[in-house]
């Protein structure tokens, strides 16, 4: 068994609650010894915080020093009706908000109120993390989009001043043009990565590790701890 590096040793977890406006959020919230940043994770269509890619894109990130917050963006009723009638997912603007006032709530919080946070961001969750992003300006230290729908964020684009990486799989072809048209609206720092034998989900061997890999070094290199 191999020993689990200083950097990743968690020494704050637990389940926490949030909230955002009337809505009552529950998160998971994960911070390192020394953690560096905290990155946020805005989930796309129909998932939520338990899924199996975020939660192994987590533990990359957490692995170089950074701390994790996963939380589920639409409370139970509301996924409950968003599983018949799919009015959430797309409502860019609530999922935005949402992830405004978990952004606010970790820095009330004594144990993240020093780290500066990010955005990862999978389909319609990419476009709700521009959008928050546009609006908390340089709050927000970066952002990584996986598979995502920046062209939801729309006018936001433009309004983007975190670092912004964009993910998207060789195969994805729709998505792909998304991704390029929205790549030059974005007026910040920015990179555009497709993976080529990748689809939407990049489910396919070794490609999920390597946005694992590109997440992580993007927010160890742009995300540091809020100056006193």
């Amino acid at each position: 068994m191999t020993s689990t590096p200083a950097a990743s040793r968690v020494v704050k977890t637990g389940e926490v609650q949030i909230r955002a406006g009337s809505a009552l959020l529950t998160g998971e919230l994960k911070v390192p010894a020394k953690a560096t940043g905290v990155v946020l994770f805005a989930h796309g269509s129909g998932s939520s915080r338990h899924s199996p890619r975020n939660q192994y894109v987590a533990r990359v990130i957490r692995e170089v020093g950074v701390a994790t917050l996963l939380f589920d963006l639409l409370t139970r009723q509301e996924e409950s009706i968003d599983n018949y009638t799919r009015e959430f997912r797309f409502d860019i603007k609530l999922l935005a908000r949402r992830l405004v006032a978990a952004t606010n709530w970790l820095a009330a919080e004594k144990e993240t109120n020093k780290l500066r946070p990010g955005y990862f961001g999978a389909s319609t969750g990419g476009g709700a993390a521009l959008v928050a992003a546009a609006q908390l300006k340089e709050k927000v230290g970066a952002v990584v989009s996986r598979g995502g729908r920046p062209d939801l964020a729309g006018p936001a684009l433009g309004r983007v001043t975190a670092p912004t990486l964009l993910i998207v799989g060789g195969l994805d072809g729709p998505v792909i043009r998304m991704n390029e048209d929205a790549y030059a609206q974005l007026r910040c720092m920015k990179e555009l990565k497709i993976m080529p034998g990748a689809t939407h989900l990049f489910e396919e061997p070794g490609k999920l590790e390597e946005v694992a890999r590109l997440a992580a070094a993007w927010f160890l290199r742009h995300l540091e701890p809020a100056k006193e």
